[in-house]
């Protein structure tokens, strides 16, 4: 998948980005606060994803600007495509959305169609940070090859709201429902088995690249493993039966766990609760590794990520790396520039020195908005 042109303005300081972008390597290049991770989040938005950086709809325009829009081109392995969106001040939810100039309700409804991998600063901390995060990945990475899968995460999490809301009543002194409580822990049951498998499959295909990736930019000094810690099920190996043993399980765990959840107001085992953990040579990234450890590791996961979608749909998605290689060491930095040769990249940086030793591509300057090659 390519991105051949990108045309953005009024996305908040973008103004008047024009730029042919080169099949494989494109860095733009420019100081803070100039619009390089706009630039950015304006490409992702054309996945049908939500912003990475939490915008919201009405915070699209610019300040100074009365109205937004973002066009690109792309060719994935069929054919080429164009994705255009606008939005105006004062009718913010009148979005216009179109793909191949047929008209679409939401933005969503990209999702699937446009495909690409981001990877920002807040990413490094992936293997370190909290549990929130690698939930979160492991989820929008399951999502892009199962878009069914949102629907089954949203399910799960409308009946865990009811349920939490149920438990939370007993710390007002109420009671429990227990009728109602079945009738959340049945539900509650069949969506998070359904998820457990997912989640724990996907783990074993991405640890199964991650090993290989890791091992390269460590040349293969230390290896790197990934598990899906479940807060459910002790083992998940070869498991698939998730409407059935697994189901029960599920739902036993949720009726052994009622006095503590009553205490806490809120269900305390579930795959809300869940993690990915990542170990090198055994011991856990999060408790001892260090932090080029985990930023190995972090990069490692997304640029496997890549390629399972490759495996899955026949191409790569595009990956784009806002500002991550002043926060890599000299020899991740040129393990980028230099090894990921199968698929387009656009990076953003602040020093144009970090790209010296690009082999080739295109190199952009981005000044107040407005884009140069």
């Amino acid at each position: 998948m390519i991105i051949n042109s990108l045309k953005v303005n009024g996305y908040k300081n973008l103004d008047g980005v024009e730029i042919k972008l080169d099949p494989k390597m494109n860095i733009i290049c420019g100081e803070n606060a100039q619009g390089k991770t706009n630039l950015i989040e304006a490409v992702w938005l054309c996945s049908g994803c939500r912003s990475f950086r939490g915008t919201r709809d009405k915070d699209f325009i610019g300040f100074d600007k009365d109205f937004a829009t973002v066009e690109m081109k792309f060719t994935d392995s069929v054919r080429t495509q164009e994705i255009f969106f606008s939005v105006k001040k004062g009718s913010i939810k009148d979005k216009l959305v179109t793909l191949n100039k047929i008209k679409l309700p939401l933005l969503s409804k990209l999702f699937g169609s446009f495909r690409c991998v981001v990877f920002t600063p807040e990413d490094l901390e992936l293997t370190k940070g909290s549990p929130d995060n690698r939930r979160s990945f492991t989820d929008l990475s399951i999502a892009q090859i199962k878009p069914s899968y949102i629907g089954a995460l949203n399910k799960y999490n409308t009946v865990l709201s009811h349920r939490n809301a149920l438990l939370k009543n007993v710390g007002f002194g109420g009671s429990v429902d227990r009728d109602q409580l079945d009738i959340w822990n049945e539900q509650l049951a069949e969506s998070g088995a359904y998820i457990s498998v997912l989640r724990n499959t996907f783990c074993q295909v991405l640890n199964s690249k991650v090993k290989g990736l890791y091992s390269s930019i460590t040349d293969g000094r230390e290896a790197l493993e990934l598990r899906y810690q479940s807060t459910v099920y002790d083992d998940l190996t070869g498991e698939t039966d998730f409407k059935g043993r697994l189901a029960e399980e599920y739902k036993r765990r949720l009726e052994e766990s009622i006095e503590a959840d009553k205490r806490a107001g809120f269900t305390t085992v579930g795959v809300h609760r869940d993690d990915l953990g990542a170990f090198i040579d055994g011991l856990p990234v999060r408790e001892f590794g260090s932090q080029g450890q985990a930023r190995s590791a972090a990069l490692s996961m997304k640029l496997a990520h890549a390629q399972i979608i490759k495996d899955e749909y026949g191409e790569y998605p595009v990956m784009l790396l806002d500002d991550v290689l002043s926060e890599l060491d000299p020899t991740r930095q040129k393990f980028i520039l230099n090894n990921i040769d199968d698929m387009q990249v656009i990076i953003t940086c602040c020093d144009s020195r970090t790209v010296t030793d690009m082999k080739e591509g295109r190199v952009f300057t981005m000044k107040k908005g407005r884009v140069k090659r």
